[in-house]
């Protein structure tokens, strides 16, 4: 039988193996969603919000 504290040990370490693959994730789909923005900035699209005056 678990005691207590294996119990305790096994849920912090879950918590934190689930905290740190969201952290990743997070991370990882930013870095993917900055380069997809970078492509359709050198394809020349740009935001419906930038007005033709604002472009750096």
């Amino acid at each position: 039988m678990m005691t207590h504290a294996a119990y305790v040990l096994a849920s912090y370490g879950v918590a934190a193996v689930t905290v740190l693959a969201l952290v990743l994730w997070v991370w990882s789909d930013g870095r993917a969603r900055r380069r997809e923005l970078q492509a359709l900035d050198a394809a020349g699209i740009r935001r419906r919000s930038a007005q033709a005056g604002d472009a750096p």
